[in-house]
């Protein structure tokens, strides 16, 4: 026999939609919510023209350097891109629930800006000094392509800066160990694709902590607080 929802079942779904509305009504009232958007959404395209700029490159007939890599050249290839690509997005799945459950909706600006300003890095970095992809690496077969337009741009890892941001920025200890767990499967998938060079890997490590830092210094006017400048 199928359960019959109870009444306060109901009243407690209506309780959680009510405080999804409240919570998005105020970051949707504020200045700083556009803003984070706004850098958010120029640091995506600016890594589609980054990486559109290196495919180009590469078909004018001129040739990225490959590297050599004291670990990739040690370890057997085995294409798991899915995988790399798979937990990413599982931790952004498990990031929107923290945000849900623990009703951080005013940290949503916050949370926002930081990750434009690592696109928007990112986007630099990849042209400013372009490397080839490593050695053995064909491209990701994944259907979860995540803000790639194209397999190029090595430095530093997108895939390793952005979940290493959402470990640092959440304060719930279950969540982060969650969080925790999808980085360290990226790791090993990335290392095990040959997806990136150790260099990327690693440096999306620091250039997450350095965003956090960075934001928590200059940018805390973005964790809306009640009774903040809208």
């Amino acid at each position: 026999m199928d359960s019959i929802p109870t009444t306060s079942t109901k009243k407690k779904s209506r309780s959680i939609f009510h405080e999804l509305l409240m919570g998005f009504g105020i970051i949707l009232k504020t200045k700083y919510f556009y803003i984070a958007l706004i850098i958010l959404a120029f640091g995506i395209q600016l890594n589609f023209a980054s990486q559109t700029y290196l495919h180009n490159y590469i078909m004018e007939g001129k040739t990225l350097p490959m590297l050599s890599d004291l670990i990739l050249d040690n370890i057997p290839f085995i294409n798991v891109s899915f995988f790399y690509d798979f937990f990413a997005m599982t931790a952004l799945v498990i990031m929107m629930i923290y945000v849900v459950h623990k009703n951080e909706y005013n940290r949503i600006p916050f949370f926002l800006l930081l990750f434009g300003i690592f696109y928007v890095v990112r986007g630099v970095f990849i042209v400013m000094t372009p490397f080839g992809n490593p050695p053995l690496f064909e491209g990701s077969n994944s259907p979860f392509k995540g803000f790639s337009k194209y397999d190029l741009g090595v430095y530093p890892s997108g895939h390793m800066g952005n979940v290493v941001l959402m470990v640092l920025l959440t304060k719930d200890k279950i969540y982060k160990i969650l969080l925790f767990i999808c980085l360290c499967l990226i790791v090993i998938s990335l290392f095990l694709a040959h997806g990136h060079y150790s260099i990327d890997i690693f440096s999306g490590l620091f250039f997450g902590y350095a965003i956090k830092s960075f934001g928590e210094k200059y940018f805390t006017k973005f964790e809306i607080r009640p009774g903040s400048d809208p």
